[in-house]
């Protein structure tokens, strides 16, 4: 069975390719139109298509229209309810039911030859269950998904086995927990539905004094769902205008409702592992991509295994749509390969792309250990190394890399990328190193899902890596499946005696990551980074423009 699988009604449009229940591909609409999130999640852009990514998916494999089985559509408008039906306001709500009602028309314009009757719906929250217990490496697990919204509702819990999904529980719209924080963020002056991260980075600056006012109306209830009421946030602070000033009451603000969201999840979590008994809980949604909640889920309930989808957010229903289109039609589903399932150039496309640019470059016989020797100097990396990856994380196939030791890269990386000094960078680490390191989070993460607690001996050596409350949302490295990157670390380790580099996404702000070599030269030229990486390729600063950016001591 070929299925293309396709997220288009909210936001972050996205495309992805499940043959015979393998993972092929899966790319977000935004790495090929550069125009972060894909759209913004309003009833009028419902009809806008991730063109560009079904097509390079089909492309990627060889394929044709004709060759695929199934288009699975992560929505399904015969479940869905009028806004004022589900407690919503928006007027033109409607609309999103009448595109994806029409879907398979609007496919069927967009990859020509498609017969519109290949099309199949999947529930919304359906695609984000599979996406999660599907496409991990568990054979059966509880699933708990956590959203805006879907069709009606904003919340589901259930099992799969066998490939099948029970429902357990599912939380009607208008409450979400998802909505609660959309629009704490609005209140906090930073972009709905794409800025709730920075509402989790600003919590920890702040204390939860609004705490036991929040317990009050936002909770979880006996049946599997909860109550969460979006409250007048002017009764706590005023809305906040973003000028680049942080902290204070809208700190306390952001802590307040953040550590409310970590007590619902757990409570969450711990009805439904009451359920099922299961030794494994996965999970997607927007609201899954808050790792301080997640690691709290991992602590705090009997679950013994906690899987997070790597694209938890709507991109990822696209790759469970597909998912669960397979696994209905008989497929064996296998588990995701990894989250680097974009695009790649071969060695000799990208010294040929550097060859048409005119630039200088060099093809080290040691890599790893040139890149060391830059970063073991205190120099930027800017890193592009095969497939790109799915969702929203940055694990060492586009990103910035730099020296964990100063407290002062910290800055010089978001200066780089133009945003908050607020917000902090990622660890890498050898995943053998990454025990004696970091502690209170499960270990492997490779996905950059979890936070961790710092080893006191550790926060000094790797001072820019530590956020404010002394955590880290790590990633560990495996050598076998990442054997440049791995080799990097080891060498940078062999120079400072730190398997520790800091990490963040290959972009600047407000934009999507970099996903091809020219958009990484276009970053390279115009940021202060000391070399570039293309595959096995070095591109040194000093040799394009005649000097290095100053490494600050």
């Amino acid at each position: 069975m070929r299925v293309l699988g396709v997220n288009a009604i909210f936001h972050d449009p996205s495309a992805a390719l499940v043959v015979d229940g393998e993972v092929r591909s899966a790319a977000e609409e935004e790495r090929f139109s550069r125009r972060k999130h894909g759209k913004r999640p309003v009833p009028f852009s419902a009809w806008e298509l991730p063109e560009l990514a079904m097509r390079w998916c089909l492309s990627d494999a060889g394929l044709s229209v004709d060759d695929i089985d199934v288009v699975a559509y992560s929505f399904d408008p015969a479940l869905a309810k009028s806004a004022d039906e589900m407690g919503l306001s928006d007027p033109w709500d409607h609309l999103r039911v009448t595109y994806a009602e029409r879907a398979p028309g609007f496919l069927a314009a967009a990859l020509p030859g498609l017969d519109p009757a290949k099309v199949r719906f999947v529930p919304h929250h359906v695609a984000h269950a599979a996406s999660a217990a599907l496409a991990s490496p568990f054979a059966d697990s509880s699933v708990l998904v956590l959203d805006g919204r879907g069709e009606r509702a904003s919340h589901l819990a259930g099992r799969y086995t066998g490939g099948r999904l029970e429902y357990l529980a599912s939380q009607e719209l208008p409450h979400s927990v998802g909505l609660l924080y959309e629009s704490l963020t609005e209140h906090l002056g930073f972009l709905r539905s794409s800025d709730e991260y920075k509402v989790m980075a600003l919590a920890s600056y702040g204390r939860p004094r609004f705490l036991e006012e929040l317990r009050e109306t936002v909770r979880a209830t006996d049946d599997g769902g909860f109550l969460a009421p979006i409250p007048d946030w002017e009764r706590w602070a005023p809305r906040r205008i973003d000028d680049g000033t942080w902290g204070g009451v809208h700190a306390d603000l952001a802590c307040s409702v953040q550590a409310r969201l970590e007590e619902v999840l757990v409570d969450l979590a711990r009805w439904l592992h009451a359920q099922t008994g299961d030794r494994v809980l996965t999970m997607a949604g927007g609201t899954a991509l808050n790792c301080v909640a997640n690691s709290r889920i991992w602590r705090e309930t009997p679950f013994e295994e906690v899987w997070v989808q790597p694209a938890a957010g709507d991109a990822g229903t696209a790759l469970g749509a597909a998912l669960q289109a397979g696994a209905d039609a008989g497929d064996e589903v296998l588990p995701m390969p990894g989250a680097d399932l974009g695009r790649s150039w071969s060695d000799d496309d990208l010294a040929a792309v550097l060859r048409t640019a005119a630039v200088p470059f060099e093809t080290p016989d040691d890599l790893p250990a040139a890149v060391a020797d830059i970063l073991a100097a205190n120099g930027i990396i800017a890193w592009f190394d095969g497939r790109s990856e799915f969702g929203p994380r940055a694990l060492g196939h586009r990103s910035l890399l730099a020296h964990p030791g100063p407290m002062e890269n910290l800055e010089r990386l978001n200066d780089v990328k133009g945003r908050e000094q607020f917000r902090p960078v990622a660890p890498m680490v050898l995943a053998e190193h990454a025990a004696e390191i970091f502690s209170e989070g499960p270990i492997p993460s490779p996905y950059m899902l979890f936070v961790h607690r710092v080893a006191p001996q550790w926060r000094e050596r790797i001072a820019a890596a530590v956020h404010v409350d002394g955590t880290a949302r790590i990633q560990t490295v495996d050598p076998a499946t990442q054997p440049r990157l791995g080799a990097t670390l080891e060498a940078f380790r062999a120079r400072t005696g730190l398997p520790v580099v800091i990490n963040t996404s290959l972009n600047t702000a407000g934009r999507p990551m970099v996903d091809d070599p020219r958009e990484a030269l276009e970053l390279f030229g115009s940021a202060p980074v000391a070399a570039l990486v293309l595959g096995p390729h070095l591109v040194r600063r000093s040799a394009l423009f005649g000097s290095a950016p100053a490494a600050r001591a």
